[in-house]
């Protein structure tokens, strides 16, 4: 069995209003091994983008754990927290997030950069080769067609080789054809990497590709029924 590179314990989030407590998220909990793809989904609303915000550190839990490679994020202060998602974390997200003064190349190179990485400029151009984008190095982001720019955005979260990508809502934007290779390609990047995968998605037919879903239903994760054990066969073949 391999090591778990996330753990979710009790999680929990209530916000306050002028009409009183909501609870988003009821005492989540779960592990998840390293390679693993894992969707998380269900309703609009149901509390699905808040669970990832939490899992990446961007949101503070009312009570409950989250440990990354051991670490638990909110034993650490704002900083350390964004020094471990650096380290650790990849994201895409459904609007893409790129950085509309730079190209495409300065966009994936830019966490090499920040890392202090003194081959940030190969590694940026080597992985837009990969995701089919060597024609669009120097492409500013409003030229770029939506599968363009979620294929920078790839390109940007795997060339870090995060130990966690988390996915929010990834083809959201595109069109069906070209959802379906964006999606492609990120499982083909994702099982090059051996990258621990967690998506957001209101597509089953894409978290059915995943290894395992997680449903949440009005803040609450719900576990389906184990199936009924096979009856044993009887009488002779």
């Amino acid at each position: 069995m391999s090591a778990s590179i996330l753990e979710v314990e009790h999680l929990g989030k209530t916000v306050s209003d002028a009409t009183g407590e909501l609870t988003i998220l009821h005492d989540i909990s779960f592990h998840l091994q390293a390679r693993e793809s894992v969707a998380i989904v269900g309703a609009s609303g149901s509390g699905k983008s808040t669970l990832l915000a939490l899992l990446a550190g961007l949101d503070t839990p009312t009570h409950g754990a989250v440990r990354l490679q051991g670490q638990d994020l909110y034993a650490l202060d704002e900083d350390a927290r964004a020094a471990l998602r650096a380290a650790h974390v990849g994201f895409v997200f459904q609007n893409f997030q790129l950085l509309s003064n730079l190209t495409a190349l300065e966009n994936v190179m830019l966490p090499l950069e920040l890392r202090g990485d003194r081959e940030a400029r190969s590694q940026a151009q080597a992985m837009l080769e990969r995701v089919g984008l060597g024609q669009r190095l120097y492409h500013y982001p409003r030229v770029l067609s939506g599968g363009e720019q979620q294929r920078v955005a790839l390109a940007r979260a795997f060339v870090q080789r995060p130990a966690l990508l988390l996915a929010d809502e990834p083809t959201g934007s595109l069109d069906f054809a070209t959802g379906a290779q964006v999606m492609a390609l990120m499982f083909e990047l994702n099982r090059e990497a051996g990258t621990t995968l967690v998506m957001v998605t209101h597509d089953l037919a894409i978290a059915e590709r995943c290894e395992r879903q997680l449903r949440i239903e009005a803040g609450r994760l719900v576990v389906p029924p184990r199936q009924p054990a096979a009856a044993p066969a009887t009488g002779h073949a």
